[in-house]
């Protein structure tokens, strides 16, 4: 017991460290992104990175799960004969919960782990040295890029997928369970409101943050030549993938009881 209870303290102590480590870069992140000058070329071509070849996978993710939900909610909405209703329960389950954790889930996988591969090889081959030596602030060369280009990319391949697990839903429920084609978006559009794509859109901004932030601390602090930049980038998507779970359920309370949106 006595074991047990140290082992749990140690842990607690290191992911404390750690959440502090990940505060300061993106405390460092901020102000960088916020001095001149702007290189928002560079952010635009990270943006672009993340984007394209991301959306592919949001999207057939969203569309399946949109599929999914009216398919699990007309196994019990059948029985008490409120199929009416299913396009409510998807709509407002994709923009405020499902595609914006699946979405973030999947860029964490795809980007994050290529963030720290990158910038982990670079630390490794003494690149980030290099321009520490020529007075290149690495946050700002290398951090604030990948940052802006993911809280950009992030919202925007949140509302596609948003859209696209709508219409996953609307297969179902109109060729399946033979709700009329108006009467799916005349309830679609009366259970939206804005304040659910608001609160989806602030968690993809988070979650952004998130990636962003990991993945290059992970990418950064890189130790052991190749085998370093594989345990890296293993660490930085487990690592993600458990931030963002968190994140959300912290931001889902606040939205939920402190504000009542």
């Amino acid at each position: 017991m006595t074991a047990w209870s140290i082992r749990t303290g140690d842990l607690i102590n290191q992911w404390i460290r750690y959440l502090g480590q990940l505060t300061i870069l993106w405390a460092q992140t901020m102000a960088a992104a916020v001095t001149p000058p702007f290189k928002w070329d560079r952010s635009l071509i990270q943006a672009q990175r993340i984007g394209p070849g991301t959306f592919v996978i949001s999207a057939l993710v969203g569309f399946f799960v949109g599929m999914i939900i009216a398919l699990q909610m007309a196994y019990q909405m059948v029985q008490l004969s409120a199929e009416l209703y299913i396009p409510n329960v998807i709509a407002v389950s994709l923009t405020r919960e499902l595609t914006p954790v699946l979405t973030a889930l999947i860029v964490a996988g795809r980007i994050g782990a290529g963030i720290a591969a990158e910038i982990g090889s670079m630390a490794v081959t003494e690149q980030v040295d290099a321009l520490k030596a020529f007075a290149v602030n690495p946050v700002k060369y290398l951090v604030v890029p990948r940052f802006m280009g993911l809280i950009i990319m992030l919202p925007v391949l949140t509302m596609l997928s948003d859209l696209i697990g709508i219409w996953g839903g609307y297969v179902i429920c109109v060729f399946k369970l033979h709700i009329s084609h108006e009467m799916f978006w005349k309830m679609t559009f009366h259970a939206l409101a804005m304040k659910d794509i608001i609160t989806g859109l602030v968690k993809t901004f988070v979650f952004g943050m998130i990636i962003a932030i990991v993945g290059c601390h992970q990418g950064l602090n890189v130790k052991g030549g190749a085998d370093g930049v594989g345990k890296a980038t293993t660490t930085a998507v487990v690592r993600s993938f458990i931030l963002i779970v968190m994140t959300d359920c912290f931001i889902t309370f606040i939205f939920y009881f402190l504000l009542n949106i």
